[in-house]
């Protein structure tokens, strides 16, 4: 006796023989077919107990046909297998009402697995459809490690959980958070971004919680936090791995009680926001460190999502050169293009500041080259500096520290737009250095501040007056 009959649609002769091969030796009832006319007529008589259809077909578009599908069986499951591999495709298949979505080529086994799961789920309710356009999609690439990102994003996208994106800068976490409010179902409230590391740490709180009046020194008026200005929307909160203590606590009383108290309030205020988050740190070594707190962690990393740096998605760069291109000429920037000796040289780049390095490169060669047609010359000649300070596996580049503090610097006062910080810079900018410092020394001498000291050249009284000022936590064995 069957175990079920799949009904299977693709153009390709090849693919329905191997479905039909293996989906065969399982126990399934399969028929095929090379057009979407003849499945929808299976599927309209009633027949079949699961679908796999190509999207792209000679008579008809199998997303188009879902609407359909669904319309006259809704308990119907399909599965969607595409080479047109974009997250627009993903979330079309997703949203029109398909169980899941593969890409091809697919992993064989997979497909069966899913064909398993597939048939024995549960009934569920039909799917919304959009509208949605390749060119209107936030991440670009075909790449297999960015379509498993796509498949994550869509299954995600119907749902509230919240979200944990890690990732080295400039590989795009905070495009993958807008995408997933974008296309979710809060897209039509706000979405506030918030960076951790361009707010002054004793100023996280009232941007996060809002202050009332007079809750400190230069509150002149009541300030709403991010939380309110996300009501009913999406907040993303980047390189969370920089909030300070205090604010992790707060922040966790917030996601246990689902309210909170603005700084010099005291009526609790509730809240309704997603909240993803995204770092380029290990979370887990700075919990052993006892620099982020444990119990966070496990309430913001509910559902993780780790995007790859470009250097293992280097198939993709055509794509994103042609998506800054286009940029770039809705800019007001000369329309160019790269021929295949210069893309080939963007695929020989380590690219350590990942897309967003890749995207300064193209719109700094369109902007400063006459050149219509871009050749492995512009190329070689703009990566040429980049490259000459790349350090090798193990090494250290000498103004690394320097760098990453003078980024600090322009996300802080960028994040203040034509206003400048507060008084008194310098001391938070030494003490935002000197914390790190003490606490990674006093870690690696297990809290021996004898030992500590000597290593940092300072005083022991010294050394024991910075741990007081600068609060630095003494429940990790430090003496």
């Amino acid at each position: 006796m069957s175990d079920g009959t799949i009904l299977v649609a693709d153009d390709d002769r090849a693919i329905r023989t191997v479905l039909n091969q293996a989906l065969g030796r399982l126990g399934y009832d399969v028929r095929t077919t090379g057009n979407a006319a003849t499945l929808w007529s299976w599927v309209a008589n009633g027949e079949g107990d699961l679908v796999i259809t190509d999207v792209i077909m000679p008579d008809e578009n199998g997303l188009d046909l879902l609407p359909r599908i669904r319309k006259v069986r809704g308990d119907l499951p399909i599965i969607v297998m595409s080479a047109h591999n974009t997250l627009s495709t993903a979330l079309k298949a997703t949203e029109r009402g398909a169980y899941d979505y593969l890409a091809k080529p697919f992993d064989l086994t997979e497909l069966t697995n899913v064909v398993k799961r597939a048939l024995a789920r549960p009934k569920r309710a039909d799917a919304p459809d959009q509208s949605l356009d390749d060119d209107d999609m936030p991440l670009v690439g075909r790449s297999p490690a960015m379509q498993e990102i796509y498949r994550v994003l869509a299954r995600l996208v119907p749902t509230d959980l919240t979200v944990m994106i890690f990732g080295e800068s400039g590989t795009g976490k905070e495009l993958v958070a807008r995408a997933l409010h974008q296309f979710g179902k809060r897209r039509n409230g706000p979405f506030v971004a918030i960076n951790m590391a361009a707010i002054p740490r004793e100023l996280i709180e009232s941007e996060l919680f809002g202050h009332e009046k007079g809750a400190f020194t230069g509150a002149t008026s009541r300030h709403s936090g991010r939380f309110e200005q996300a009501q009913g929307g999406t907040l993303f909160l980047d390189e969370i791995g920089d909030m300070p203590p205090e604010a992790q606590t707060r922040l966790l009383r917030v996601l246990q009680e689902g309210e909170y108290t603005t700084v010099g309030g005291r009526t609790p205020i509730s809240t309704d926001v997603r909240i993803i988050a995204a770092t380029n740190r290990d979370l887990r070594q700075q919990i052993h460190q006892g620099l982020f707190r444990e119990d966070l962690f496990y309430r913001l990393n509910v559902v993780p999502l780790r995007l790859p740096p470009l250097r293992d998605r280097l198939d993709d760069i055509p794509d994103l050169v042609r998506h800054f291109l286009n940029q770039a000429g809705q800019e007001g920037l000369p329309q160019k293009a790269f021929d295949n000796f210069a893309l080939e040289r963007l695929k020989r780049h380590n690219w350590p500041g990942n897309v967003r390095e890749l995207e300064n490169v193209v719109k700094r060669i369109v902007a400063l080259y006459a050149e219509e047609i871009v050749g492995v010359e512009v190329v070689s000649a703009e990566l040429a500096e980049t490259e000459r300070r790349i350090v090798p596996a193990g090494g250290v580049e000498a103004d690394n520290l320097a760098g990453a503090v003078e980024s600090h610097l322009e996300r802080y006062f960028a994040a203040h737009g034509d206003g400048l910080p507060p008084k008194g810079l310098y001391d938070r900018i030494i003490k935002e250095v000197e914390r790190p410092l003490l606490n990674i020394v006093l870690t690696s001498t297990r809290g021996n501040q004898i030992r500590a000291a000597e290593l940092l050249g300072l005083n022991r009284n010294t050394l024991r007056k910075k741990i007081r000022e600068l609060d630095i936590p003494v429940n990790r064995g430090l003496k």
